[in-house]
């Protein structure tokens, strides 16, 4: 199943897509948020039909004993909004550290900030759909 992943921010929205067969995620695009986010849905629903993916993963913010706070119900309730745009299923994952994985995979690489800012948020994407897609397959599950 390609399925598509968003890491969703005030200013940016990170995107990653996973591969046909649903193994493994890689870092896509990063969309900058428009005046409105009807339009932010328009350009991700462009981008699903563009990709050919099956799924849209947004990531689910909690806080880190697992409660929701208010970035967590803002995603909950754009991804309700998304799921009106898109003609996939829409579902919510896990995010927890994702961007905090990514800046410091991005770091070990020696990438200046300036650069890293620039990709941090799809690679975040791609941690979390990475997860997702892990979590579906299962343990043990090599394939």
């Amino acid at each position: 199943m390609r399925a598509l992943g968003l890491d969703l921010g005030t200013k940016r929205i990170g995107v990653a897509v996973s591969d046909r067969s649903g193994t493994v995620a890689t870092p896509l695009t990063v969309v900058t948020r428009g005046r409105t986010q009807r339009i932010d849905h328009v350009e991700i629903a462009r981008i699903v039909t563009a990709e050919e993916v099956e799924a849209v993963v947004v990531g689910l913010p909690l806080n880190m004993d697992g409660s929701e706070g208010r970035a967590a119900t803002s995603a909950r309730d754009e991804a309700r909004r998304l799921a009106t745009v898109v003609d996939v299923p829409v579902v919510l994952h896990d995010e927890r550290l994702t961007t905090v994985s990514a800046d410091r995979a991005l770091i070990e690489a020696r990438m200046r900030a300036q650069a890293r800012r620039r990709i941090v948020d799809k690679v975040a994407a791609a941690v979390m759909l990475q997860s997702w897609l892990d979590a579906r397959r299962g343990p043990g599950d090599d394939g």
